[in-house]
């Protein structure tokens, strides 16, 4: 028993360190990285055509249908009648060019986002439990300090859920794109629905590069309320040393 409580109260000293020497250098580190990351030319005065991409589905050419009039009134049961008027799509066995790509562009971007959006998700966790382990017993009076431990705590979490928000966001387009091509591929003649997966792709990008700035401005938010309360954070209570689990 001694010996395993040696190793968590290890794991624990080593995750304090690391998490310090995150918020001191790591955090500016990270917000400059990103800085220089945003004035690239995938970021900064892009033409939104630049992400457009074909995709790869032809139009066929008009169906030929032979028809002649029948000068002969016939009857024509009800249910027959509306099956004849309804409008069906082609139906799609296989594209004849091979399959629809993503969208490389977008898909380029991403590669180059979601590693950043998983080092916040990390970082915020590593934020948390420093703190969690920082926050002393609990004891009436002189928690000053706890309740900005805490506050701290409540902002950290807030941005670590907001940072695994983004991978949901990513996952949505690429289920959103697929079913406005699916459309593409069933209705070929119909423009709209062509122009709907430019939209999307725009959004997409215009979101990717939200997204980049969030990462940006949650890491200095971070680094931010940490360096100002560092103090309370690490010693919210005049005698800390006693009160420590």
């Amino acid at each position: 028993m001694a010996d395993v409580a040696k190793k968590v109260q290890d794991y624990k000293d080593s995750l304090k360190q690391k998490a310090e020497h995150l918020i001191i250098k790591g955090f500016p580190e990270k917000i400059v990285k990103l800085n220089e990351l945003l004035e690239t030319s995938n970021f900064q005065n892009r033409d939104l055509s630049d992400v457009h991409q074909d995709l790869n589905i032809p139009v066929p050419p008009p169906a030929q249908l032979n028809y002649e009039p029948n000068t002969k009134r016939q009857r024509v049961d009800s249910s027959e009648a509306s099956s004849n008027t309804s409008i069906e799509g082609t139906k799609v066995y296989a594209l004849p060019n091979g399959t629809v790509p993503c969208n490389k562009p977008l898909s380029d971007l991403i590669h180059l986002v979601k590693p950043h959006i998983r080092e916040l998700v990390e970082d915020s966790n590593l934020l948390k439990m420093w703190i969690s382990f920082m926050i002393p017993k609990i004891e009436d009076g002189n928690n000053f300090g706890v309740s900005i431990q805490e506050d701290t705590l409540a902002e950290i979490q807030s941005v670590e859920s907001e940072a695994a928000a983004f991978f949901d966001q990513i996952s949505r387009y690429f289920i959103s794109r697929a079913k406005i091509v699916s459309k593409v591929a069933k209705y070929p003649h119909i423009d709209d629905y062509r122009r709907a997966v430019r939209e999307l792709d725009e959004k997409e990008y215009l979101s990717l590069w939200l997204v980049m700035c969030e990462i940006r401005n949650r890491y200095c938010s971070l680094h931010d309320i940490v360096i100002k309360n560092l103090e309370k954070i690490k010693k919210p209570r005049s005698s800390n040393a006693e009160s420590l689990y």
